[in-house]
């Protein structure tokens, strides 16, 4: 299981990127086209590490503990059985 430093981490990361689109939409004259590329490719990537580290979470547990968690998912109208 991932521990709670890391995703604490991870997710203020990707909080990070999301404030800094956030200004740069604010104030877009502000910065280059270079500077908005890496905040795009910024929030790309931490998006992308928390999904990696859920879904690596997610593959650690027993079979029977992944199918209450998706039950309960599918319970809370969070997600669909579909899904």
């Amino acid at each position: 299981m991932i521990n709670e430093m890391k995703m604490t981490e991870i997710t203020q990361s990707e909080e990070m990127a999301y404030f800094r689109a956030d200004l740069c939409l604010y104030s877009p004259e502000s910065y280059s086209l270079e500077e908005k590329k890496e905040i795009c490719n910024d929030m790309i990537a931490a998006s992308k590490a928390v999904l990696e580290s859920m879904r690596e979470d997610f593959e650690q547990l027993t079979p029977d503990a992944r199918a209450k968690l998706l039950d309960a998912l599918c319970a809370s109208g969070v997600e669909s059985p579909q899904w």
